[in-house]
């Protein structure tokens, strides 16, 4: 691995969902959104529900929605560890705006966190789907 690439490993509790060499990888953090090049400075950052985007050595790129986690970058290495994890292409674009019509009708019946939770998942399930186009 040259010093212009990085290894990215993205993982969810169930699986390792994707790993390669990337030139760059976009997070939205609690800070907000964060950009990691080759050779960044170490950080550890908590996540939030949305996307990760990275973009391959082989200028290709790949997005995948995320919940709750972390990323940590170390000696080029970049870990985004998250409980849920789904690539675009393997989401099915309806199920996740049924999942939300679902959670936002949900959220009027009682418990709001899990509401907030499972709106904000499906949300980022959207927004990876629909980046795939």
């Amino acid at each position: 691995m040259a010093d212009s690439t990085m290894q990215v490993e993205l993982v969810a509790a169930d699986r390792l969902v994707w790993s390669g060499e990337a030139t760059m990888v976009i997070a939205r953090t609690t800070e907000g959104d964060v950009g990691i090049l080759p050779n960044h400075a170490p950080v550890l950052s908590v996540m939030v529900d949305g996307i990760v985007d990275v973009r391959t050595a082989d200028d290709e790129t790949w997005v995948a929605a995320v919940d709750a986690g972390f990323l940590s970058v170390a000696g080029n290495r970049i870990s985004i560890l998250s409980e849920h994890a789904e690539m675009s292409h393997e989401i099915d674009l309806e199920r996740a705006r049924h999942d939300l019509e679902r959670a936002q009708a949900a959220g009027e019946d009682g418990d709001e966190a899990a509401e907030a939770a499972a709106r904000a998942w499906a949300e980022a399930r959207i927004r990876a789907a629909e980046s795939r186009s």
